[in-house]
């Protein structure tokens, strides 16, 4: 069975690798990319372009060369040593030309990252791990242990994709907005965002008559029920104190905005908002 998913790694390297050519040998935007990504700054833009198509043809006949039979030891040794390139020349791009777009597996312009590197090193390890197979083709082994051999190839292929910010608008965006939609961030009990609180209460009055005795900033603050609870270090009368404001979590009305005082040393409530004497 091993044998089996070391032969399955030919396949999935050979698809990646193809598909990256076809990004640099077949889309119209492949020159632009080419000079915007970190070639054009490490070559520079004249020596990008053919630099990119030369590139993407060694992709294109490593791939080719993997998926189709035979399947000598020799292609994915090749393949290894083609990702370790890609991991030594992405390392290399995210310092020197961090801004540059990376050019791999999309003709959008997407920075290299430290997932862009990790991906180039799961197709090291894949590589290798096609060395296990001896030189027996993917298919048969595919044929062979279908459940299992299955199974590692969707979960590779998964991880490239999840390693790859080039494909985050197919499947992680559209996963942030569902959990928007689930979780409603901006109702009262799931995450209301700390600065709509703090600009809510700015507005309002019970903020106002306590502005000059706050000495910092936000120090502290926590949903309670429909209310955000936020905390400032303040100073009353000599004394150091802890000005607590509840704000509305639910809907926006400043005027529902209250504050209260307490003593810090003993845990006292000093004054609030309706306390006459403070009023006065």
């Amino acid at each position: 069975m091993l044998q089996s998913m070391a032969a399955l790694q030919s396949l999935l390297v050979g698809v990646v690798l193809i598909w990256s050519a076809r990004i640099k040998l077949v889309d119209r935007r492949a020159a632009e990319q080419a000079r915007t990504s970190a070639l054009g700054t490490l070559l520079g833009a004249d020596r990008a372009v053919p630099a990119y198509r030369v590139l993407g043809g060694t992709e294109l006949l490593l791939g080719v060369l993997l998926v189709l039979p035979p399947a000598p030891i020799a292609e994915p040794v090749a393949a290894a040593a083609l990702a370790a390139g890609f991991v030594g020349y992405l390392g290399y791009a995210r310092r020197v030309a961090p801004g540059a777009s990376c050019g791999c597996l999309s003709a959008k312009a997407t920075p290299v990252t430290g997932r862009s590197i990790a991906r180039a090193g799961v197709l090291v390890l894949a590589g290798l791990f096609g060395v296990a197979a001896g030189g027996t083709y993917w298919l048969p082994a595919l044929t062979g242990a279908p459940a299992a051999s299955a199974g590692l190839l969707l979960a590779e292929a998964a991880l490239i994709v999840a390693l790859s910010p080039e494909f985050d608008a197919y499947w992680l965006l559209p996963l942030r907005r569902l959990r928007a939609r689930l979780t409603h961030p901006l109702r009262g009990g799931s995450g209301v965002p700390l600065l709509a609180s703090v600009q809510q209460l700015q507005l309002s009055a019970a903020y106002r008559q306590v502005a000059a005795l706050l000495t910092s900033d936000v120090r502290d603050h926590w949903l309670e029920d429909s209310w955000r609870m936020v905390c400032y270090s303040a100073r009353y009368q000599g004394r150091s104190a802890t000005a607590v404001f509840a704000v509305p979590a639910v809907e926006v009305a400043p005027d529902r905005v209250r504050v209260a005082l307490v003593d810090d040393s003993t845990g006292a409530t000093l004054v609030s908002l309706a306390d006459p004497a403070y009023a006065s």
